[in-house]
């Protein structure tokens, strides 16, 4: 184990001691914010501290199995330990490195996730369908709650625009943010559109962008004073009765012009309250970028900042083949993805951030 981990791991089974002493104090109950923070501060070091005495112990059995290996008698028993115990360190060196990284605490949330259609017309817009069915079949698969919040259907059946929410509760977990938070940005396809008569590849391109869903009371926090509510009548996939009312909804921010919807109920005041959670999702998601933007001067990340102009993925049909420009991987099992076994790709973007955040964790302890 690298040195610097090592000493950031020593800190953390000090502080648990700390955490000890002052969790048993009588005083404690009387600030009872005091003493939850301290309590969900000693639940996230004990997580840690309890795998680095794990890790500790089996360097011991280590230790010892090689001492074992100068006893004749002892020699293939002394060999298996020590194949046992070097995986066991590996295994709990890579689970104390993830534990260490920093955590964005959006990463638990559910998300929004927006795909548009970009260049190439119709091509576009049915690509943007295959992505929302792709999307929806991982969701799928992971049990999560999937909910159109807004659609703009093409004339062929695509989508010029279209707004998933995705629910993870249902699993038992949240974290809908944090499994997706990497698909934001550009996707380009190359294939034989259905309206190709000569059999010509074509490009085109669909932006997609993964918002966390704000706390319920952080879409209220938005002053009622600087946004303007339009209701209209819906247009899709709404079943006939949708058309009859003004029970979609459209909602401007008017300081900074960003515009959300929804037309997925019946109800104008449902629809008004989720087209706010949007918005206020677009209006963090702003500011975040804002901030990406000023990092991005000072550092460019491996996976990028998220931003929709940046192209990250090239989905080849005629080749079967995927590829994700950030991190150079490349699977022939096109068919797949798009069916939604998107587990590799999440997983190697997650990997790569992970090494990305532990480089820069070793830079700043030194």
């Amino acid at each position: 184990m690298k040195d610097f981990l090592r000493q950031q791991l020593e800190r953390y089974a000090q502080r648990l001691e700390e955490l000890n002493f002052l969790l048993s104090r009588e005083d404690i109950m009387a600030d009872m914010k005091q003493f939850l923070g301290l309590s969900r501060e000693h639940n996230e070091v004990t997580a840690i501290a309890g795998r680095y005495a794990a890790y500790q112990q089996r360097e011991a059995d280590l230790a010892s199995a090689r001492e074992m290996l100068a006893e004749p008698d002892m020699t293939e028993i002394a060999r298996e330990e020590i194949t046992a115990a070097t995986a066991d360190l590996s295994r709990l060196e890579d689970e104390l490195q993830r534990l260490l990284l920093p955590k964005d605490p959006d990463d638990a949330r559910n998300a929004f996730l927006e795909i548009r259609a970009g260049t190439g017309g119709d091509e576009s817009a049915l690509f943007a369908a295959d992505l929302l069915r792709m999307y929806t079949r991982y969701a799928d698969q992971r049990g999560w709650k999937t909910e159109i919040i807004s659609e703009s259907p093409s004339e062929l059946g695509g989508y010029k625009e279209v707004v998933l929410r995705i629910d993870g509760s249902a699993a038992g977990e949240g974290g809908v943010y944090g499994e997706l938070r990497f698909e934001s940005g550009g996707h380009r396809v190359q294939r034989v559109p259905a309206t190709e008569t000569q059999g010509r590849i074509h490009t085109s391109a669909c932006t997609v962008a993964v918002l966390p869903e704000p706390d319920e009371e952080e879409a209220v926090r938005i002053n009622p004073a600087d946004l303007r509510i339009d209701t209209f009548r819906a247009s899709g996939a709404g079943g006939q009765h949708i058309n009859k009312t003004d029970s979609a909804v459209r909602v401007t921010h008017i300081p900074t012009g960003i515009v959300a919807e929804c037309q997925d109920d019946r109800s104008q005041h449902r629809n008004k309250a989720k087209a706010l959670q949007v918005l206020a999702a677009r209006i963090q998601e702003k500011e975040r970028s804002e901030r990406a933007a000023k990092d991005a001067a000072t550092r460019k990340g491996l996976i990028g900042s998220g931003d929709r102009s940046d192209r990250i993925r090239t989905y080849n049909f005629p080749q079967g083949r995927l590829t994700d420009h950030r991190i150079n991987l490349t699977l022939y099992k096109l068919g797949q993805v798009m069916e939604g076994a998107l587990d590799d790709v999440i997983q190697a973007l997650r990997q790569a951030r992970e090494a990305e955040q532990l480089a820069e964790l070793e830079v700043a302890l030194h």
